[in-house]
């Protein structure tokens, strides 16, 4: 009994004297998808947080390196700065109010800022329209995490997948069709649906170009009246709200400073509800449709589509059964 009672003693003591660490930090702790997809120039992604797997918090993350597909330094455009311009904390658009470019400017400022930002509390990356600098590829990178019970070095602890928006990201084709018109009778008749594309063609500036093409790929001419509005319909125009449709001989350009475009469905004096349409007509003299008598039938073409994102867009409509006179 009396080495029983001396073997627990010392027991006793051993344990008395080990320091006990605090706390709990998860060999595995980590991001459940390691893959992290920024879509570059969108306003806003986030990746998903870091899976503390049981560990103490709070836990302090460090982003120690990000490298390039080589295994080299990540290029210099991850940690530039560009300007951005966004609204002001705690404001928002009211597409009722901000009806003029200096009321919009009131809300808004052009910040600095680096494409991401890294959140030291979570692990979460957060991209922003400077991300639109940054090159295509898959970058790997490591992290620290530090909490009560020690640290810890992630390496290689997840990939920055870098591509470009998809076109549904970019913009929405709610419908198209047009219609051959006689002049003679005012009869409509169904012609081939105009095939519609949007190509971005700069990340700077809010800028939509709008262009009806023939068949062959020839633009109608805005500004010397070979487009024109349909009577009591809505067009291009009734959609624009800081800055007036330019009109050249290729297309119709609008300036709409704040993404989507259009904001807002056009809803007429009665309270009818058009949505995003615009209708348009290509007087007779200037156009042959394919089917159709060769003279004394206008194009009626109709689109509604919205681009989601600020950039610069050409969208072009193109009557894919008729040629420019």
């Amino acid at each position: 009994m009396k080495k029983i009672f001396l073997f627990l003693a010392a027991t006793v003591l051993v344990f008395a004297c080990s320091k006990i660490i605090p706390g709990f930090l998860s060999p595995t702790l980590g991001y459940t998808d390691k893959t992290i997809v920024c879509k570059r120039g969108l306003t806003f992604v986030q990746s998903q947080k870091i899976n503390f797997d049981g560990s103490t918090s709070p836990i302090k993350f460090k982003l120690l390196e990000i490298r390039d597909p080589n295994g080299g330094k990540a290029p210099a455009e991850f940690f530039q700065t560009y300007d951005v311009t966004q609204f002001k904390a705690g404001m928002v658009f009211d597409p009722k109010l901000d009806t003029t470019v200096e009321l919009l400017n009131k809300k808004r400022e052009t910040t600095k800022t680096t494409p991401f930002l890294f959140n030291e509390s979570t692990g979460q990356f957060t991209f922003n329209q400077a991300s639109g600098h940054l090159p295509l590829g898959s970058f790997a990178f490591d992290l620290s995490a530090v909490n009560v019970h020690g640290s810890r070095t992630l390496d290689s602890a997840g990939v920055i997948k870098i591509s470009d928006p998809t076109a549904d990201d970019l913009f929405t084709l709610n419908g198209t069709a047009t219609s051959g018109f006689s002049d003679a009778t005012g009869v409509a008749t169904g012609a081939k649906v105009p095939l519609v594309t949007c190509t971005k063609v700069s990340t700077d500036g809010a800028r939509i170009i709008l262009k009806y093409v023939d068949k062959n790929g020839t633009p109608w001419n805005p500004k010397a009246g070979e487009i024109i509005i349909r009577g009591g319909r809505p067009s291009f125009t009734d959609y624009t709200r800081f800055h007036p449709i330019e009109f050249t001989d290729t297309a119709m350009i609008c300036d709409f400073e704040v993404a989507p475009f259009p904001l807002a469905h056009f809803v007429d004096g009665t309270g009818y509800d058009w949505g995003f349409l615009m209708y348009y007509r290509i007087p007779s003299q200037f156009v042959s449709i394919d089917g159709f008598p060769p003279t004394g039938y206008s194009a009626n073409p109709y689109v509604t589509f919205q681009v989601k994102l600020e950039g610069t867009y050409i969208v072009q409509v193109k009557l894919s059964d008729a040629v420019h006179r």
